[in-house]
């Protein structure tokens, strides 16, 4: 995930904008009740909202209406493959829904060929499609825009998670942007649906929550949030190191210290974690004299867990007299076969005028392993800005 910065009580992010969006979506759905009557019963991508039935625009506006339609009428899971679906095999399960009766039924997720959007289908034995769900945070992942980012379905669980007696569906996919600053970066995507009556419903408001504050890392931390109310909001919304201390973050050890810095004066480094499930969240914090908190930095991007902190160095590296901060860390994640992989990651901010900046020049050259040393990565930064001897 795309770092997130912060200062005071707002957070800066690739995913500032969704309560935006999904304001947008509500009124994109009023709109086609009058324009387009009988066309669509949930709301459009935005650009296509803004097309007529000529050029650009009204292609896209026949694109979505061709693939509205195949969603629509799809009704036996023999229909998925002609409506230009591929089933994923892999995360096809045998479920016993309770308010959908006694039977047992089958959980298919399938993907949209063209455009990479995720139904979800449960089905009975005889192949007769129950349920149909397209209405995905995933199939978001791109707002407003018809074409979407999905891969792979990375996990699908089954909880009570709202304590009602009935089975719900836990869904985290992984994305890759196509263009932008993080292309080709894996990200998650949860999810949460609640099982009604003969249906299922979700609640955007706990999916925002979930992907805004990093609480995607699994199907156990999805629980621990939505079910258990363990929640890591906090960790970008306090805005003084007392809030911070009072929901529960722990400072790590030997690893706190005081630096000036030129354009922000006088600063205290405070890296540590908040534990959710079985992750530990890793965020640093720059805490002025006043305990307030001046930046957050998230050096483990869409890692699910620190697993050991190297250090953290404040010094110029870059060689324009402002003191910058370099971070070595390891960090785990789960592997392509689903166990445990854990990777050393250096992560470098540059300090300027108003702030700090993520560095993405050198982490292209450079691929940090387990024998790096905090003092080889400095020389190695140094000598990538041309030049070696400390000022």
């Amino acid at each position: 995930m795309p770092e997130k910065w912060q200062s005071g009580s707002e957070t800066l992010g690739w995913d500032t904008h969704m309560n935006t969006q999904k304001e947008n979506k509500r009124f994109q759905k009023m709109l086609l009740s009058l324009v387009l009557p009988g066309l669509l019963t949930l709301a459009m991508p935005l650009g296509v909202q803004a097309g007529g039935d000529k050029g650009e625009d009204g292609q896209l506006l026949r694109d979505y209406q061709k693939y509205e339609a195949s969603f629509q009428a799809i009704e036996k899971l023999e229909d998925l493959e002609e409506k230009g679906y591929k089933i994923l095999e892999e995360q096809v399960f045998p479920i016993v829904l309770e308010s959908f009766g006694e039977e047992e039924l089958t959980l298919v997720p399938a993907m949209e060929k063209t455009w990479r959007r995720l139904g979800l289908f449960v089905a009975n034995a005889s192949g007769q499609i129950l349920y149909k769900c397209k209405e995905l945070e995933t199939n978001n992942s791109r707002p407003g825009e018809l074409l979407q980012c999905t891969r792979e379905i990375a996990a699908v669980s089954f909880a009570d998670v709202n304590r009602d007696g009935l089975t719900d569906i836990i869904l985290i996919t992984k994305c890759v942007n196509d263009t932008g600053d993080y292309a080709g970066i894996p990200y998650k995507v949860g999810d949460v649906l609640f099982q009604g009556e003969g249906t299922f419903y979700r609640d955007w408001r706990i999916s925002d929550k979930i992907n805004r504050f990093s609480m995607n890392k699994s199907a156990n931390c999805i629980i621990s949030f939505v079910r258990d109310g363990e929640s890591a909001e906090y960790l970008y919304t306090a805005s003084t190191l007392e809030e911070l201390l009072k929901n529960g973050f722990v400072m790590e050890p030997g690893q706190c210290y005081t630096r000036e810095f030129e354009k922000l004066g006088r600063l205290q480094v405070v890296p540590g974690t908040m534990r959710i499930s079985e992750y530990n969240i890793f965020l640093i914090y720059l805490i002025n004299e006043q305990g307030e908190i001046v930046w957050s930095l998230q050096p483990m991007g869409d890692y699910d867990s620190l697993y050991s902190l190297r250090g953290i160095n404040g010094r110029d590296v870059d060689g324009d007299g402002l003191k910058d901060l370099v971070v070595l860390a390891r960090y785990s994640t789960e592997g392509a076969t689903g166990g445990l992989q854990v990777e050393t990651r250096c992560s470098i901010y540059y300090q300027r005028t108003n702030g700090f900046e993520v560095d993405t020049e050198f982490e292209k050259t450079y691929r940090c392993t387990e024998e790096d040393t905090m003092e080889e990565l400095i020389r190695k930064i140094r000598e990538y800005w041309g030049w070696q001897i400390e000022q």
